[in-house]
C-alpha cells in the first residue's frame, strides 16, 4: 500500500515561513493532481493548494501571493512554501495526491493521503 510522507511542519511566530514537504512511498502513475490541504481544529478539510500534472495552479483566496505550491508529478514530490504565516493559518496540513487512468471503457482514480503534519503559528 502506497503511503504519503510529509515533513516541514513545527511552529513558527507571525510572519515566519514553513516549508512543506510530501513523497510517496512508491511509484504513482498517472497522476492527474497534487494538493495541500489544512484542517482548522473543530472544522471541515479545506483545499488549499493544488497542482495539475499539466502544471495549473489554484490557491485558497486567504493564502494568495504566501504560500508557493510547487513539485514534480513523476517524481511523486509536492511541495508547499509558506512565508508570511499568520495565526489562522494554524492547522494540520495534509498532502493529497489523486491519480486517474483509462483503459478502454474502465476508469481507475484512486486518492492518496498523507498522515498530516502540525502548523502552529504563535507569538
Amino acid at each position: 500500500q502506497v503511503h504519503l510522507f510529509e515533513s516541514g511542519g513545527g511552529m513558527v511566530q507571525p510572519g515566519g515561513s514553513l516549508r512543506l514537504s510530501c513523497a510517496a512511498s512508491e511509484k504513482i502513475w498517472y497522476i492527474n493532481n497534487m494538493d495541500w490541504y489544512r484542517q482548522h481544529p473543530g472544522k471541515e478539510r479545506e483545499l488549499v493548494a493544488s497542482i495539475s500534472s499539466g502544471g495549473n495552479i489554484n490557491y485558497v483566496d486567504s493564502v494568495k501571493g504566501r504560500f508557493t505550491i510547487s513539485g514534480d508529478s513523476a517524481e511523486n514530490t509536492v511541495y508547499l512554501q509558506m512565508n508570511n504565516l499568520k495565526p489562522e493559518d494554524t492547522a494540520v496540513y495534509y498532502c493529497h495526491m489523486y491519480s486517474r487512468s483509462r483503459k478502454g471503457w474502465d476508469v481507475y482514480e484512486k486518492d492518496y493521503w498523507g498522515q498530516g503534519t502540525q502548523v502552529t503559528v504563535s507569538s
